[in-house]
């Protein structure tokens, strides 16, 4: 970790457990990477709609006849234009929105980059993050329209010391990059048997709200191997793990929870002791 803290730029969260997680600021390398991507895969899929509409509409024909689109726009009934309207909006203003919402925080150019969005205190992107960072995209992508150019984004990123453009400082947001490849697997780390500790709390009782009928056996046997495995990880290694276990089942719950007494680990050890007392988790 401190070999990452002297050679990158990173962002150092302070867990409620009082331990610091270092993140690896998304450089602007990778992120011009992941939007163009992005964009030429949402501009793809413009084109393919709008031609789709016109080919419905029988149109095809003219433009290769007449030429030009503004008489196939003269052509095509009004409520043709509407939905095709509709349609290439929500596709420009929500592609960003809407992957970064359901695949929590990341686009597929973020994902091909192994970038992510996250909020400020570490825990993942809402829909209503995803929704103000990406509202003023527009602006970050000034003065292009068509052709994104991003100078004010580039600017904003560089004045920024958490390389924030401007929609991430109005969302409370950053982009950084994931090291999957130097975490632990969690293979490497359960690989010997251990006694069962799983239900063991040595964390304050942390209480949450939330549904779990949407979580699946094979995501609690990782909270389960994890909780029995923790004693052989130093304190840095263990608040970490339990970061990285407990987020997507987090992202995917909702729960609610009070911040003051909230830890990962201790967050686990409630969720596993309501999942085996619903009686839904067989060994």
């Amino acid at each position: 970790m401190s070999q990452i803290i002297e050679t990158e730029e990173t962002l150092i969260i302070e867990t409620p457990e009082r331990v610091q997680l270092a993140f690896a600021l998304a450089s602007i390398g990778n992120r011009f990477l992941a939007v163009v991507v992005d964009h030429f895969i949402q501009f793809f899929t413009i084109f393919v709609i709008a031609w789709t509409f016109i080919s419905i509409s029988g149109l095809g024909d003219t433009i290769n006849e007449k030429g030009g689109l503004y008489t196939v726009a003269q052509e095509m009934s009004k409520w043709t234009i509407a939905i095709m309207i509709i349609v290439l909006f929500l596709i420009f203003a929500g592609y960003f929105v809407f992957f970064e919402w359901v695949w929590n925080g990341q686009t597929p150019g973020k994902r091909l980059m192994k970038l992510r969005v996250i909020r400020e205190d570490g825990r993942p992107v809402t829909f209503w993050e995803a929704l103000a960072r990406n509202l003023l995209r527009l602006f970050d992508t000034f003065p292009g329209f068509v052709i994104p150019v991003y100078s004010i984004g580039l600017v904003t990123i560089f004045m920024s010391n958490r390389d924030q453009r401007l929609g991430d400082l109005f969302a409370g947001t950053v982009v950084v990059r994931e090291r999957t490849d130097e975490a632990p697997t969690f293979a490497e780390t359960f690989s010997n048997p251990t006694a069962d500790a799983a239900f063991r709390r040595v964390q304050k009782q942390t209480l949450f709200t939330g549904d779990l009928k949407g979580i699946t056996d094979a995501e609690m046997e990782v909270v389960e191997t994890f909780l029995r495995r923790r004693w052989d990880l130093s304190e840095r290694q263990r608040i970490w793990m339990a970061w990285r276990v407990a987020l997507p089942i987090m992202y995917k719950i909702k729960p609610g929870y009070s911040l003051q007494d909230f830890t990962y680990e201790g967050f686990l050890e409630e969720l596993i002791h309501r999942y085996y007392a619903k009686g839904r988790f067989l060994n």
